[in-house]
């Protein structure tokens, strides 16, 4: 496992999860998953990981508001978010005001998505062994 390398991931698609998942995981990341708001809400406040990655449309409370009371709380405002999203780049402003650290849209690749990870998270470019 990496050095500071915890991931929540929370996207309600199972097949958009798994892909995800194995992506983050082969790289040696230690990657939790739920499935809507409510659970990544429980789950950063009960051990705020190094980063999340939300997707903002997600059953119970959506990512938008999950985004703002991580931000909010000065328990957890510290955890690097990355925003994932279909909508489009036009919704790029409205996460950074809420406190997105990253904007991804999808789809992307899992080249992108291992950059995105690794900027946030200060790794270095190249592939570290777990």
């Amino acid at each position: 496992m990496r050095v500071g390398g915890r991931i929540l991931l929370v996207e309600d698609h199972r097949s958009m999860r798994d892909a995800i998942l194995m992506v983050l995981r082969s790289e040696g990341y230690a990657v939790e998953e739920v499935g809507d708001g409510d659970a990544a809400l429980a789950a950063v406040r009960a051990n705020p990981p190094d980063l999340v990655f939300l997707d903002l449309n997600i059953p119970g409370t959506d990512g938008a508001e999950v985004l703002r009371r991580i931000k909010a709380d000065p328990a957890t405002a510290h955890v690097r978010v990355i925003v994932v999203t279909a909508t489009g780049e036009e919704g790029r402003a409205e996460a950074t005001a809420l406190g997105a650290d990253g904007y991804v849209t999808k789809p992307f690749g899992p080249a992108a998505l291992v950059r995105t990870v690794r900027r946030m998270l200060g790794d270095p470019p190249e592939r570290r062994e777990p």
